[in-house]
């Protein structure tokens, strides 16, 4: 078979046995291969220990295991939520988040290391996108997490730095990696995905009929508002975002979650209200309403706590599932792209010298 353009993380376990029987083993090495990365999740092929030395040798020359390293580790002091700054291969970083429910923990990953999307309220995009995220740099993230904290992740959410459907190939690559029963086995019910909307994509997923909740990040009720909030509705209309919703709940059966962040006097009216209501009141979904981050290279200021309750009222008034998200890790940089900016600006980048900081949690 030789060299796949995955690496050896990203691959599946039917291509994983492919590459195994090329390189002259039998294939029942590559399930066990595939369970230490995916299950035992070791970062180092020494660690197989049941795996030849003679096999592992070729292994390691040829196909280097992704394994994300730990820069820096903030713990909010207000509600224990964890803010992960990891470096990759190539010196680029990325960010992720861990937060623990009652019902379990979930964890914040990026699919981008930036974004070129441009919404206004967002960190993670002023400096633009540099590249997607491979599958196994997208697992590694909740990997490197379940094993810091040694405890099970049990919900995903794709919504970190980036827009998935900008990087579709790998996310649906990542999502099979994900839900397989040999890897974490986490279930397609246990993942949501955040997309701002890029029509195509929501179809072409809908047609695939996955069971995992997608999320739209709406954040305004008219095409006018919402082109200056994110640059992306100049692309796609709303009236186009919902048909392609009703064709996704069609197919899948699952509801659609609309992320609307609320900004004063920006689109946290009774008017907008309204709108938001006459939009999508025919859909089956629920609205996640989000107090925004403010972040210091823009100018957006929170919706009070009294406003966010009001525009909750109107919606619920109206019919609509309304759920307000509870604000995590406001003093570690919360909002998506802040933690890799600020990291950025203040020690001066990734450089080699750069490791986890004094004070920080590995």
């Amino acid at each position: 078979m030789g060299k796949t353009n995955y690496d050896i993380k990203s691959m599946t376990l039917s291509e994983l046995e492919s590459l195994i029987e090329s390189m002259g083993d039998k294939k029942f090495r590559a399930k066990q291969i595939y369970q230490w990365i995916h299950q035992k999740l070791v970062t180092d092929y020494d660690e197989m220990t049941n795996v030849p030395s003679d096999l592992r040798k070729r292994l390691k020359e040829s196909y280097p295991l992704a394994v994300l390293e730990p820069v820096r580790v903030q713990t909010s002091k207000i509600d224990g939520t964890s803010k992960y700054l990891f470096r990759l291969s190539d010196g680029n970083l990325i960010e992720s988040v861990r937060m623990h429910y009652h019902h379990g923990n979930s964890v914040c990953i990026s699919s981008q290391i930036g974004c070129r999307m441009g919404c206004r309220f967002c960190a993670s995009t002023i400096d633009g996108l540099v590249r997607g995220l491979m599958p196994s740099e997208m697992l590694e993230q909740i990997y490197r997490i379940q094993a810091i904290t040694n405890e099970r992740v049990d919900n995903v959410v794709v919504m970190g730095s980036g827009e998935p459907f900008d990087n579709f190939d790998n996310l649906l690559r990542f999502m099979e990696l994900l839900n397989d029963e040999n890897g974490l086995n986490i279930s397609a019910r246990n993942l949501t995905v955040s997309t701002c909307g890029i029509v195509p994509k929501i179809y072409e997923l809908a047609n695939l009929k996955p069971q995992i909740t997608l999320a739209i990040s709406l954040h305004s009720p008219n095409d006018e508002l919402r082109k200056s909030i994110m640059p992306v509705a100049n692309k796609y209309s709303i009236r186009e975002i919902m048909d392609a919703c009703r064709y996704y709940v069609e197919k899948t059966g699952r509801r659609i979650t609309f992320e609307y962040s609320l900004v004063k006097d920006v689109n946290d009216s009774a008017e907008c209200a309204m709108q938001l209501v006459e939009l999508i009141k025919n859909i089956k979904c629920h609205v996640n309403l989000i107090p925004v981050n403010p972040i210091k290279e823009r100018d957006y200021r929170q919706t009070t706590q009294p406003g966010v309750q009001r525009f909750k009222n109107r919606l619920e008034k109206c019919g609509i599932n309304v759920t307000i998200r509870r604000e995590m890790g406001r003093d570690i940089d919360g909002a998506c792209g802040q933690l890799r900016r600020s990291y950025m600006e203040r020690d001066g980048g990734d450089g080699p010298e750069a490791g986890l900081q004094t004070g920080d949690k590995p």
